[in-house]
């Protein structure tokens, strides 16, 4: 099995800045970015961790299934979050992650233009 490369500060801004609408922003310090005014995750734990806004459902799996990667802390227990840890990825594994979070919280015409977009339609 190939090793992952960590994800980096400039692969998290390529992957949110590369969708409609999402800007970086600050939190606690920290980078994160946003849509509008809805949160799309922060960096956190001295740039190791990042916290992905994630249906309970699938952080559970995916916590399940790759607990060297995702996990939550018991702050984290009541939200829709996962945190990721960023050596234990790469940018291809988190790159969907990171779009259907963007799709929960974009506005809806937005991700529709997105998808005729990526459909070749105008």
């Amino acid at each position: 099995m190939a090793k992952t490369m960590p994800v980096t500060a400039d692969d998290l801004r390529r992957l949110f800045l590369a969708l409609p609408g999402v800007q970086e922003s600050t939190h606690h310090g920290t980078m994160s970015f946003v849509v509008g005014k809805r949160f799309l995750g922060r960096i956190r734990d001295e740039g190791t961790v990042f916290a992905l806004p994630c249906d309970r459902g699938e952080r559970d799996f995916l916590i399940e299934l790759e607990p060297e990667t995702f996990f939550i802390t018991d702050h984290y227990r009541g939200y829709a979050y996962v945190l990721v840890r960023l050596a234990a990825t790469d940018p291809d594994r988190l790159a969907p992650l990171v779009t259907r979070a963007w799709r929960a919280a974009a506005p809806k015409r937005m991700v529709a233009a997105f998808d005729r977009t990526a459909a070749g339609g105008a």
